[in-house]
């Protein structure tokens, strides 16, 4: 497996399990020259369980991603960006 595929399909299941609203999130990986950016996309409700208390949770998951990236000699960065939904 690509080691860019290994590092979404783990930022999918991490997330996945983080949260409650499975459905409005994904990881969306885009290139730019040699650096991959992997968007984490979520629901407003669930941005608090994945950043965590003092933003620990996001950290540890960025660490592990950017872990794997240098074993596999690629770059990487992980973003949040919640969805802007109105809840009615």
């Amino acid at each position: 497996m690509e080691p860019e595929l290994a590092i979404h399909e783990f930022l999918e299941y991490v997330v996945v399990q983080l949260i409650q609203h499975p459905e409005d999130a994904g990881v969306i990986h885009e290139k730019d020259g040699d650096r991959h950016l992997y968007t984490i996309r979520l629901h407003p409700d669930d941005a608090g369980r994945v950043i965590g208390r003092n933003g620990k949770t996001i950290s540890a998951i960025r660490s592990l991603a950017i872990a794997s990236a240098q074993k596999h000699g690629i770059r990487v960065d992980v973003e949040l960006e919640e969805d802007d939904k109105d809840e009615d």
